[in-house]
C-alpha cells in the first residue's frame, strides 16, 4: 500500500511535470474540463513552484493532495469519509447495545481516536463494514445526502 506522504510527492511530481517544469506540454491537465477549478490548481501550482514568486514553497515543505475531483478537502482531524463512518456507528448504536463493549465500536461511541487507532487497520475496515453494509446502492446515497445535509466539521462547525 502507497503511504501518503509518497502519494503527495508523486501528485507533486507528477504535477510538476504537467506543468513543464520538466517536460514541455501545452495543456498540463488535458484529460480536465477548461474552467475555473481547472485554472485556480494550475495557476496555484504554478504561483508556489516558481522561484522568486511571493508564494514559492520550498520543495521540502510542500503538501498538497487533489482528491477525488482534484478539489482540496479536509482531513483533520479526519476524513469526511471516516467522520460518516463513525456518525453511521453512532446512529446505528442503539439498535446494536453489544458495541458500547466491544472494539472497534467502544471507541467511536467514546470518541476515542487514541483506542481507535490501537485496533488498527483492521477495526477501521470493522467499522466501514458495519456502517455501509446490508444497504442498497439506493438506500447507501439517501444515507450519505441525510448525512451530509446535518453533518458539520468538528472543527470548523461548518457543513
Amino acid at each position: 500500500m502507497i503511504g501518503l506522504r509518497t502519494l503527495v510527492a508523486a501528485t507533486m511530481v507528477l504535477v510538476e511535470l504537467a506543468l513543464g517544469q520538466a517536460v514541455a506540454q501545452t495543456d498540463p491537465l488535458p484529460s480536465w474540463n477548461d474552467g475555473a477549478v481547472k485554472k485556480s490548481i494550475t495557476d496555484f501550482v504554478t504561483r508556489t513552484t516558481k522561484t522568486g514568486s511571493a508564494d514559492f514553497i520550498p520543495l521540502e515543505e510542500r503538501i498538497a493532495t487533489f482528491d477525488n475531483d482534484g478539489t482540496l478537502w479536509s482531513e483533520q482531524p479526519v476524513h469526511f469519509q471516516a467522520a460518516f463512518a463513525f456518525d453511521r456507528i453512532r446512529a446505528m448504536a442503539p439498535q446494536r447495545p453489544e458495541w458500547k463493549k466491544q472494539q472497534p465500536y467502544k471507541a467511536v461511541l467514546d470518541n476515542d481516536m487514541k483506542a481507535l487507532a490501537a485496533t488498527g487497520q483492521k477495526g477501521l475496515l470493522q467499522i466501514v463494514a458495519a456502517s455501509h453494509a446490508g444497504m442498497t446502492v439506493d438506500a447507501f446515497h439517501k444515507t450519505v445526502m441525510d448525512w451530509i445535509g446535518t453533518a458539520r466539521h468538528p472543527r470548523f462547525k461548518r457543513p
